[in-house]
């Protein structure tokens, strides 16, 4: 094999057999939350006043007293100190999908020459980075600079420590100087105040006077690879692209299923141990981690928090995930799609609403049919996916999950809702009165007298589906791994608030019109159920007929970024979003122009390193092979000579295969000058990813026959069964 593939694969053998772990778990309770500024520390630092007034601004919305400012951060100061910090830095979250910060000291001389610690409320509540070189879609012309960062009080400070010391993390939200959101939490916060005011509008029909607010929760599963660094620095498509632009399927993929819930190798164990444990300073509660199905594949998930916070602790696991894994020889690798012919991975994002006082809206209770309460809410839910199906398939449109959707194990691109069977006959019966009779949980036994019976759930899971109930919250399986869970919480929040303003304005109707309360709800429910059903489906979402199925219900099918983004770039978007104070229009405008944008770039990084990669490394590889069966045949007996010239010819046809598509490539690869951004993203799709794949197939046909010993990538089978 090739030098670089051999070191590669010395490297990766060698640091597997030297690896212990790093880092004990031990008493998590004891360092659980140790690097956030808690409610804890708050309570204990801050003056009973000002404690309860940030208390009031995180559980009611209230807004928080400018004149407390100073007196958090004096506490907050003191704190990060204490623990070793110098310097602070305003983290935000802006659309170019990564967090971004600027870190300023502590610390400032005075007029004797010495250095005093100064942070007061001014520099807490607001800070201001230089705007101008993040996407904005246009709202700012590149030389209006100016753009602010404001305290995002409800997501608690933390500490980052490296090697060399540490830094107070003030999460904040960020906008421009007209005022126009250029972040990601912006529009999160937005549609969660969106939410509440809808939800409490409901509640307030049930009777609760006084509910608190409600919140949209979350809990995303985060799936990621690993494979060995040696490799992942020999490949430059990982490298600039995150995913294997070429790579021959191995002869052992997925297909025994010997990796799902397998024991974790002790590398990849002892890189988890210390990601939950530099996760659990941090106090993002992390509950599960497990081998996932693909070689090479593993997720970890943590248990539910408020969106708002769930959302920045999400980055802090990719954060923490990427910066743990050199130090135990890994890459960590969160593309939607780093192989080609496994699962890729995604971030299901598993959505409820409620709050402590109130618990989970989403949850039936053992008998859902008498439930009215959480029979509205997931009626409100059903509608709100029905009628903005697109909105949902464009939150999670971007090119590494185009080669995600409707492949092992991702859902489909058609958005539909499973409910399991026994919450669809319980909408079937109020709707058209069906006789048929509702399933109940029962115990599940397994036929072996020493174990005991299991509580058996009276639906299974649907794993195909988009958007799937599994018992007492949604869960949103389309996410792509590498991508914020900001933006399809949004939309979520955003149209679930539409669907109970709707609900909430039907049913105060009826109320005034003197109808029994129990009669509006169930004729509103039979109403809402009969025009929305078309989006429930409890069947296999891969399989062709439901495709079919899906166009005769009339649900969109958006399969490419570009399909997604141009049906949800409508007025009707733009409306719903502008009336509930989530986006104005022109912000909703300027999104979609990133969107495009980003798509464009990603395509086009990827066709370039296409065409360098094709041309600088596996052509020549070819070459070398086929000059060495040239020379081999001339030496050769006759006999031997035909089986030589046979191999000379197969080599000879694949070499001029992947030139002529290098050729085809290089020609389309050059956009032309007149097109919009979203027809440069219509011509990508049509004209140069089919080139691309081209390249490819010829690329990969070659590694199957070319001497191994000259191939210069490391290939799929040292990647993923390496480890």
């Amino acid at each position: 094999m090739s030098i670089t593939r051999q070191k590669a694969i010395e490297s990766a053998i060698e640091y597997r057999e030297i690896v212990t772990p790093l880092a004990r778990e031990g008493d998590v309770p004891s360092y659980f939350g140790m690097n956030v500024f808690s409610d804890d520390q708050m309570r204990q630092r801050l003056p009973k006043a000002v404690y309860e007034t940030v208390r009031k601004t995180i559980e009611e919305g209230v807004p928080l007293d400018v004149g407390s400012a100073d007196a958090v951060a004096t506490a907050m100061r003191q704190w990060a100190i204490e623990r070793g910090a110098t310097h602070y830095a305003h983290v935000f979250y802006p659309l170019t999908g990564l967090t971004a910060e600027k870190h300023d000291s502590f610390y400032n001389p005075d007029a004797h020459g010495h250095l005093i610690a100064e942070f007061n409320g001014r520099q807490l509540i607001q800070g201001e980075p230089d705007a101008s070189s993040f996407p904005n879609g246009g709202i700012r012309a590149t030389f209006e600079a100016r753009g602010y960062t404001a305290w995002d009080v409800t997501s608690p400070a933390y500490l980052t420590e490296s090697r060399n010391g540490v830094t107070l993390c003030i999460p904040t939200a960020f906008c421009a100087w007209t005022g126009d959101a250029l972040d990601k939490k912006v529009p999160l916060l937005r549609s969660m105040q969106a939410l509440n005011r809808q939800a409490q509008r409901v509640l307030k029909l049930f009777g609760h006077e006084n509910p608190g607010m409600i919140t949209s929760d979350a809990g995303p599963e985060q799936e990621y690879f690993l494979i060995d660094r040696s490799f992942y620095y020999a490949r430059p498509d990982l490298l600039s692209a995150g995913r294997t632009l070429f790579g021959a399927r191995p002869p052992k993929g997925q297909e025994l299923d010997d990796q799902y819930f397998g024991t974790i190798p002790d590398r990849v164990l002892a890189f988890m141990m210390e990601v939950d444990k530099e996760l659990y300073k941090l106090g993002v509660p992390v509950k599960t981690r497990h081998n996932e199905v693909a070689p090479g594949q593993y997720e970890i998930a943590p248990v539910f928090e408020s969106s708002n916070v769930a959302t920045d602790h999400q980055y802090l696991i990719m954060q923490t995930l990427q910066r743990i894994a050199p130090k135990y020889g890994l890459a960590c690798l969160l593309h939607e799609k780093p192989f080609e012919g496994i699962n890729g991975s995604g971030k299901h994002v598993n959505w409820s609403l409620g709050n402590a006082k109130l618990g989970n809206l989403l949850h039936p209770g053992s008998t859902p049919k008498e439930n009215m309460q959480f029979l509205v809410f997931c009626a409100a839910v059903i509608r709100a996916v029905n009628l903005h199906a697109e909105m949902l398939r464009g939150s999670v449109a971007h090119a590494g999950n185009d080669h995600r959707l409707g492949a092992n194990e991702a859902p489909p691109a058609v958005i539909s809702i499973f409910l399991g069977d026994q919450l669809t006959e319980v909408f079937e019966r109020i709707t058209f009165g069906s006789s048929q009779k509702v399933r109940k949980a029962g115990m599940l036994t397994v036929g072996v007298d020493t174990l005991p019976p299991l509580p058996k759930d009276a639906t299974d899971r649907n794993r195909t589906s988009p958007f799937a109930f599994t018992g007492n919250r949604f869960e949103f399986r389309a996410v792509g791994s590498n991508q914020s869970i900001a933006g399809p919480q949004t939309v979520i929040n955003t149209i679930v608030a539409e669907s109970l303003d709707y609900v909430a304005t039907e049913l105060e109707a009826s109320l005034k019109a003197s109808k029994r309360f129990h009669v509006a709800v169930q004729q509103l429910l039979k109403k809402i159920y009969r025009e929305n059903c078309r989006v429930i489906f409890n069947g296999d979402n891969y399989s062709d007929e439901w495709r079919e199925e899906a166009a005769r219900r009339g649900l969109p099918q958006a399969v490419t970024t570009p399909d997604a983004l141009d049906a949800m770039r409508t007025d009707k978007t733009f409306a719903v979003f502008s009336e509930y104070g989530v986006l104005s229009r022109r912000e909703c405008e300027s999104r979609f122009e990133i969107y495009y944008e980003r798509y464009v770039k990603d395509l086009l990084i990827e066709a370039r390193l296409c065409l360098t990669m094709a041309r600088t490394m596996i052509f020549p590889a070819g070459v070398k092979y086929q000059q060495v069966l040239a020379s081999t045949a001339t030496a050769l007996t006759a006999l031997d000579k035909t089986f030589c010239t046979s191999a000379l010819d197969e080599v000879t046809e694949r070499l001029g295969n992947l030139q002529r598509a290098i050729a085809r490539l290089e020609k389309v690869i050059q956009l032309p000058a007149d097109l919009t951004i979203q027809r440069q993203g219509r011509y990508l799709v049509d004209t140069v990813i089919p080139a691309m794949d081209d390249v490819r197939d010829s690329a990969d046909a070659l590694e199957h026959i070319c001497s191994d010993e000259l191939w210069p990538l490391p290939t799929y089978q040292e990647m993923l069964f390496i480890r």
